[in-house]
């Protein structure tokens, strides 16, 4: 690769770091190529990008920040990655999904918001974090709980004073 290409690919990748939410970095020796763009399909179906890339060229695109250091013990033999632009988790998610069908691929780490996670955290705490929908979903029902609870007591003293009656009309033989 020529030095103009190289710079070409750092800008590109420095690119991508820096409009992701999130980046998985994975380890996809002994796959096969059909196993691979099996891969790349899911990774496309959930919009997720990846690419193979060079750990020398991943370290001098991401040299600017204090965190990419945590990196090193990651950027080691073959690696690819996947990039989130929209939801945090999608590329955590997808590789979990494939995962469960090839044991083959192993996540090396993990990105968050600068923060370097560990292949653990990647599968347990990034890959269940809720989509966009959910999350609206639970932050609407956040909203709703006050004006339900306040309905709930503005109804209670004529719902209490109906079941006094209906006491009092049973208890007259009514």
């Amino acid at each position: 690769m020529e030095r103009a290409q190289k710079a070409e690919a750092i800008e590109t990748l420095k690119a991508q770091f820096s409009k992701m939410t999130s980046a998985v970095f994975l380890d996809f020796t002994g796959m096969t190529v059909g196993e691979v763009s099996k891969l790349r399909d899911v990774f496309r179906a959930k919009g997720v990008e990846y690419k193979v890339v060079k750990n020398k060229l991943v370290q001098k695109a991401l040299a600017d920040h204090s965190w990419a250091s945590g990196l090193d013990t990651a950027l080691r033999g073959m690696t690819g990655v996947a990039w989130s632009f929209e939801e945090p988790s999608a590329a955590a998610r997808a590789v979990k999904e494939f995962q469960k069908e090839n044991e083959k691929l192993k996540v090396k780490a993990g990105l968050l918001e600068g923060m370097v996670l560990g292949p653990k955290a990647v599968a347990d705490q990034l890959a269940t974090l809720p989509n966009k929908d959910e999350a609206r979903a639970m932050l609407l029902a956040t909203f709703n709980a006050p004006a339900q609870t306040f309905v709930r007591l503005l109804n209670a003293p004529a719902t209490q004073m109906a079941a006094v009656l209906a006491a009092k009309q049973r208890q007259d033989g009514g």
